[in-house]
Order: structure tokens, then sequence, then C-alpha cells
């Protein structure tokens, strides 16, 4: 199996048709032809380059230290690193990629790992073509997307509390569906933040925030970045996330 493959078009000078910088984009996944059918979809669309691409996650590692893409496509599950594993060594580096998971498993257990790990966003496999050019592109932006199911799956999560979140089964032995309680405001966070907190995890753009909680969008800002200095989160996905771990 091969380990990577370069594209013969990858480099600095790159641009899209509006002079732009392109989106340089490095596909991870153990199997070719679901790594050429991503590179089908993608490149050239709407200022994406696929400079690179790994089968596996060790792979995937080295071809980002020597491409530095903007974002990296990537499978959960590999041989020899999985998708899961590179994630959490790309943050540990501090690498600048934004990586977007891709799986043909939906598992709550999948999504969140990946989420707490670092992923901006988490698509399904089966994804349409436009909405896997508008993660790349969100990602490149650092605005987290989803696959609808995803998205309905954190959004079940979210209002079943963290027993649920966190995996925790009822006496039967199934997942209880009785919704907890809303969370008061944890140790050191005021409740404005919580309030702000919230939204963010409703998915809530800042603009919305304001006007639901009637304040500015820097006085939003403001608060976000408190958070996620309060919270030890770097972006908004990992702040949704530690709000369903609080129960918020």
């Amino acid at each position: 199996m091969d380990a990577m493959v370069n594209s013969g078009h990858g480099g600095d000078d790159s641009e899209d048709r509006t002079g732009s910088p392109a989106v340089r984009v490095l596909l991870v996944d153990d199997e070719a032809l679901m790594r050429a059918g991503l590179r089908l979809m993608i490149d050239g669309t709407h200022g994406i380059e696929v400079v690179g691409e790994a089968a596996d996650g060790a792979a995937a590692l080295e071809q980002v230290r020597s491409l530095a893409p903007d974002v990296v496509l990537m499978d959960i599950r590999m041989p020899h690193m999985t998708g899961l594993e590179a994630l959490r060594a790309l943050q540990e580096v501090g690498g600048e990629s934004r990586v977007v998971m891709l799986t043909a498993f939906d598992t709550d257990d999948f999504l969140l790992e990946a989420l707490r790990a670092g992923a901006v966003s988490f698509l399904l496999k089966d994804s349409p073509p436009e909405e896997v050019v508008q993660a790349v592109l969100d990602a490149a932006a650092e605005r987290p997307r989803f696959s609808p199911e995803v998205l309905a799956r954190l959004v079940r999560l979210a209002s079943a509390g963290p027993a649920e979140a966190n995996g925790a089964d009822g006496a039967d032995g199934e997942s209880s569906a009785t919704p907890a309680a809303e969370a008061p405001a944890p140790e050191g966070i005021t409740g404005r933040e919580w309030e702000v907190a919230r939204l963010v995890a409703e998915g809530l753009a800042n603009q919305e925030i304001g006007e639901t909680l009637f304040m500015s969008v820097a006085t939003v800002k403001t608060h976000l970045g408190r958070l996620y200095h309060k919270l030890q989160v770097t972006n908004r996905v990992q702040l949704a996330i530690r709000v369903l771990e609080l129960g918020g």
C-alpha cells in the first residue's frame, strides 16, 4: 500500500482565478479510491488545490511538515497510525493546519473524540460534494461545519446532558433519554459568559448571539476570548464540547 503521493502542482505561488491564494489541502485516507474521489471532488474547485496525499496518519504527519497545508481532510480509521492519533500529534506540536475528519462511522464516540482532539469539522464519507467543498473553505476560515447527521447528534448529546455525552448508561444498560437540568455557570465563569457559551453550543454565530443577548458583536467576542482562556479551549467547537461536558 502506498504511504504517500504528492500532487504535481503544489507550490507557494498557487492562486485561484481571482488572484487570491488557493486553499491548500492534504488528503489522508488508506483507500486510494477514496483519495482519488476526493481529489476529483475538490481539486480546482472554488480556489481549492490538493497539494498531497497520505495513506496513514504517520505519512500524514510527514506531509504536513513538508507541505504545510491549510486544511487536512483525514479519515479516522487507518492502519499504522489512525486519524485520531495523527490529529492529537498535530495538536501537540502546535500544527496550524485545520483538520476535517472524515469517516464512514457516525458513532458518538468518534464524534466527541475527534472534536475534543481539535478537529474543526466532522463529515461522513457519503456527504455530497458541495458539502465537502464548503467544509474545506470553512475550515480554512476557522469556521466549524458538520454533516446534518453529525449536527443532529451534537444537538441530541447537548440536550441529553453530560451523562450520555460521556457514555454513561442507565440501570437497564441503555442511555437515559431524560434531559438533564440546565447546569449553573461553572466556578470562575460569569453568568453572562455562560449564556454566551451555551448559545455557541447551540450553533449560533456571533451576530445571532449578540441579537439574542442584546449585546454588540465586539462584546460577544470579548466574552468568547475570556471563555477560551478560562475553559482552556482554542476554538468554538472545543468550547461547545466543554459546555456539553459541563451540562450546559
